[in-house]
């Protein structure tokens, strides 16, 4: 079975600002929408059912990089946007936060009629994926969220999240049913969650003689368990620092976008006259939707795209978004008019990228990085949910360096 590995979430409150909200939505369905186009549905539900991606998706749509709100948000962002063309894409979400998630069973029902799906083992999967993660793993989270993303093949993921007990972090499981074998036998694809050290998990394979007791006793056959799982840990600081980043994979990005115009690369000439601070935001997102599970290791890189909505590690600079979704969107329109050459492009400049990785050193402070995009920021509408960015009253002066 796959393991995606687990990560720590602090748990944050609030609510996300409508600016942000609607911006995610639309960003989010046309990343899912070049997904579709360039590979397939099973290729939605297996990002989404990597924990790792999912970190960076949440960060490049500007939330907290790190945070447990990006499990809510995202969601609900995409259910939100996604839904109203289902019949379309393919793709279906139900579930969400606490009363919400009693809706999934009469939501895939509905499904089902429509598709011709089977609707009681659709049920029966969701309702089994949130037992085991509730109760056959004793870990002191309880789930608050429950999303079923459905594919009209059959195919599913489940994204849920439960709350600990008694400090209040958040762990998040995923499932997806090209792993499932027995939701009792390695389900996950991953957990995300603060690590509480040892607990009780009577899915893990070293309490096979613990359920085979159990089982005995119960007069039931014995079933194979899963094992454990690598841990991705998210730590608990908000600011971006030089360790949570991936330097030599960052600096080539802003290299490439800021001191390599699209000039100099025949093939990014469709890009031309998009300014350095957009090619930043589109190389990231084209990542996103390009990159190989390998590259999503660092999920705050990705905040380097449109910020986070908190003020890390920058205002959200709402300006270069639009200009993000009106690129994507126009690419999106023409690919389906039958000239893909602006989504072949962003494809491209996420190659020129990693091309650009194998041969670069990085040599910048991403502390410097940061304080130039918190300076500039009110110059693209930078926003959090404190208020807009203010013009700085005595801007430093930042050379920034990057080899």
């Amino acid at each position: 079975m796959k393991r995606s590995g687990t990560a720590d979430l602090p748990l944050h409150y609030g609510k996300v600002p409508p600016w942000l909200y609607e911006r995610m939505s639309i960003l989010g369905l046309s990343i899912i929408e070049v997904i579709l186009m360039d590979y397939d549905k099973d290729e939605v539900l297996r990002r989404l059912a990597d924990p790792f991606w999912f970190q960076s998706f949440g960060a490049v749509l500007g939330m907290d990089w790190h945070s447990s709100g990006i499990t809510t948000s995202v969601m609900g962002a995409l259910k939100r946007s996604i839904n109203p063309n289902s019949q379309t894409l393919g793709i279906y979400i139900c579930g969400g936060k606490g009363k919400f998630s009693k809706d999934t069973p009469l939501e895939l029902m509905q499904i089902a009629d429509k598709t011709g799906l089977n609707g009681n083992e659709l049920v029966k999967a969701s309702k089994l994926s949130a037992k085991v993660d509730n109760t056959a793993i004793h870990d002191g989270y309880q789930l608050y969220l429950h999303n079923f993303i459905l594919a009209d093949n059959g195919n599913w993921s489940v994204v849920q999240q439960g709350m600990h007990e008694s400090d209040g972090t958040a762990r998040r499981y995923h499932w997806h049913s090209e792993n499932i074998v027995s939701f009792v036998e390695e389900p996950h694809t991953g957990i995300n969650g603060i690590s509480r050290g040892k607990i009780l998990n009577l899915t893990d394979d070293k309490a096979k003689q613990t359920r085979k007791g159990i089982l005995d006793i119960s007069h039931t056959d014995s079933i194979k368990i899963m094992s454990d799982f690598s841990r991705l840990i998210l730590p608990a600081h908000h600011d971006v620092k030089a360790s949570d980043v991936d330097l030599k994979r960052l600096g080539a990005l802003l290299y490439v976008t800021r001191e390599q115009q699209p000039q100099n690369f025949e093939d990014l000439l469709l890009l031309e006259g998009v300014g350095p601070r957009t090619m930043q935001s589109l190389a990231l997102v084209s990542e996103v939707i390009h990159g190989t599970p390998a590259r999503f290791t660092d999920p705050a890189r990705f905040s380097f795209a449109h910020g986070g909505k908190d003020g890390h590690p920058f205002p959200v600079p709402t300006q270069i978004y639009d200009e993000s979704i009106d690129i994507l969107k126009k690419g999106i329109e023409k690919s389906k008019l039958g000239n893909s050459d602006k989504l072949k492009t962003l494809n491209k400049l996420h190659q020129i990228v990693t091309a650009t990785e194998k041969d670069f050193t990085p040599n910048f402070d991403i502390q410097e990085v940061i304080e130039e995009e918190r300076q500039t920021s009110w110059k693209y509408g930078g926003k959090t949910v404190f208020g807009d960015a203010p013009k700085p009253s005595n801007p430093k002066a930042i050379q920034l360096s990057l080899f």
